[in-house]
């Protein structure tokens, strides 16, 4: 499956990175001197549950240039979500499921306004 993950950081950047090193195509959203480092150093984790290095990772800066991806994780700040429903219309084909990992109560909604679809939430 193609994961793309929208939002490299804390949350992002680790369920993308485990998601790599179980062997699935994932590509990372980021822009300028994140996405920079990722593509220069890769992406490292360090968890109790075990660490992890991935080298090389796939960033893409433009969402339209990652293509359309089977799922969708979206990883960003709640202010941020109108705009990261609006970004990641590229990439949300007929098939795609959209999964929100964000907190806050009208997300949700956001994300289905954008995409034509309820996204599947995972909220704290």
């Amino acid at each position: 499956m193609k994961f793309t993950m929208f939002g490299s950081g804390g949350v992002g950047g680790y369920y993308g990175a485990r998601l790599a090193q179980a062997g699935e195509d994932v590509v990372f959203i980021a822009r300028g001197a994140h996405a920079r480092a990722m593509r220069e150093k890769g992406l490292t984790i360090r968890s109790e549950l075990g660490d992890a290095v991935i080298k090389p990772v796939s960033v893409k800066e433009d969402p339209a240039q990652a293509g359309v991806a089977d799922v969708i994780v979206v990883a960003v700040k709640l202010w941020d979500s109108e705009s990261a429903a609006q970004a990641i219309k590229p990439m949300v084909g007929p098939r795609t499921t959209v999964v929100s990992l964000q907190n806050g109560v009208d997300k949700d909604e956001v994300l289905a306004r954008a995409v034509g679809r309820t996204p599947a939430s995972c909220s704290g």
